[in-house]
């Protein structure tokens, strides 16, 4: 691949991902849940299922503690998570989803199906198939980071 091609490539990958975070971003706050920005839906996807320490959570979103547990402080007075004892770490926080989190986190799906669903009419069901597998080839394990 040539290093424009390449160029290319890496801008229609960025600029897909920036549209879809937006679009999914506009999609939550259009149900009602507003003073949240994208990382916090980066956040909220490393939060479910089970919950998180503040340091797993800036391990995911590649930030340092001290961001991490801003963010933390930020949707838990919001009441999108709860601070809970860790089970396994006493010296350890586990920070979960609260039922309103998770309800965002609902509306966070919806959003992205309704931004996905032009992709799907223009390349066909099979065709958006194959995308998310060649996808998941490419970058298996995420971690989902915002672009700071």
């Amino acid at each position: 691949m040539q290093n424009s091609e390449a160029m290319a490539l890496s801008a229609a990958l960025l600029a897909v991902a920036g549209e879809l975070t937006q679009r999914i971003h506009d999609g939550v706050t259009a149900r009602g849940f507003d003073g949240l920005r994208p990382a916090h839906g980066f956040a909220f996807a490393r939060l479910a299922p089970d919950g998180a320490t503040v340091t797993e959570l800036a391990a995911h979103l590649g930030v340092t503690k001290q961001a991490a547990s801003q963010l933390v402080e930020e949707i838990v007075r919001k009441g999108y998570a709860e601070r809970r004892p860790h089970p396994e770490d006493a010296r350890a926080r586990l920070i979960v989803l609260t039922e309103r989190g998770w309800a965002c986190t609902r509306a966070a799906e919806e959003a992205a199906a309704e931004a996905v669903r032009p992709w799907v009419e223009l390349l066909g069901e099979r065709e958006i198939r194959s995308l998310q597998h060649q996808l998941l080839r490419i970058a298996p394990y995420g971690p989902i980071k915002p672009v700071w």
